[in-house]
């Protein structure tokens, strides 16, 4: 029988409920690919990642949604930086290999931020008013300059006239499912300011056929980075972000553009739970 340590922790989280949990393996050596996929679908969180060694940074992670693997995402690489520190006592400034490649992180306690790689953009055959439809929102709500943007993984970052326009989006499944990053998975990100320094954001995508919303998306807010550093927009920037307050898991996610057009996305992790999982 093999047994299988984990962790559970919560990422962009300011209190111990808070946040977007992600399960951790310690070890995902002799795990087979087949059981990684199935030990994400029974944990059903969004993510639940495997460590492993590697000859290129401090660890190799992978990480799989219940239902695929993906090759980055933002709380995954914050959350199990948390663990690899503990795990190899390798101090604040770890590095982890993906399929998207290493990506850099540092911690200062138990406040992460991660370096995300340069964007590359793709744009949307969609107008304002059909992107509206998509989202259950009114053509007026939606601000143009919609695009794809990749910084590991893929996703449709949209701009929205107000918080209150975000906070009524209701996406519609079948529409939603009309669109699909490079991958093939159907997503959209959707913000708006919100006061000086401050922004507002949600983020759906479908599983199963119906609409899921992520709590905290490290991976969208790296986009949303490369969003404003491809439009123009004057940087630095620094900006602190809420998401996940109307599924009831409020997080703070923080972002920074630097003056290179550099990408950096923070938040603190919490450890909550650890456990066995027993295998034959």
């Amino acid at each position: 029988m093999r047994t299988l340590p984990y962790r559970l922790v919560n990422v962009f989280a300011e209190s111990i409920f808070g946040g977007n949990p992600l399960c951790v393996f310690e070890s995902g050596q002799n795990v087979t690919d087949e059981e990684m996929q199935a030990l994400a679908l029974q944990f059903n969180l969004s993510e639940t990642t495997f460590i492993l060694p590697s000859d290129k940074a401090t660890a190799k992670v992978r990480i799989f949604t219940p239902t695929f693997e993906m090759a980055f995402a933002g709380h995954p690489t914050l959350g199990t930086s948390h663990v690899v520190r503990e795990l190899l006592q390798s101090g604040d400034a770890i590095s982890l290999e993906m399929k998207a490649g290493v990506i850099p992180v540092s911690a200062n306690g138990d406040r992460w931020t991660l370096s995300a790689n340069a964007p590359t953009y793709r744009e949307p055959d969609l107008s304002r008013e059909q992107l509206a439809v998509i989202l259950g929102l009114q053509a007026a709500d939606v601000l143009d300059g919609a695009r794809w943007v990749n910084t590991g993984s893929e996703q449709l970052i949209v701009p929205l006239a107000s918080v209150d326009a975000v906070k009524r989006a209701q996406p519609n499944a079948e529409r939603l499912a009309s669109i699909a990053s490079n991958i093939g998975r159907s997503m959209a990100y959707i913000f708006a300011p919100a006061g000086e320094g401050k922004l507002y954001s949600r983020f759906f995508f479908l599983k199963h056929g119906s609409i899921i919303e992520d709590p905290g998306t490290g991976s969208a807010t790296a986009n949303l980075g490369g969003w404003f550093a491809g439009n123009g927009t004057s940087l630095p920037l620094d900006f602190a972000i809420v998401q996940g307050e109307l599924v009831n898991r409020i997080c703070h996610l923080g972002l920074q553009v630097n003056a290179e057009k550099q990408i950096f996305v923070s938040g603190r992790v919490i450890e909550i739970a650890r456990g066995v999982v027993t295998l034959p």
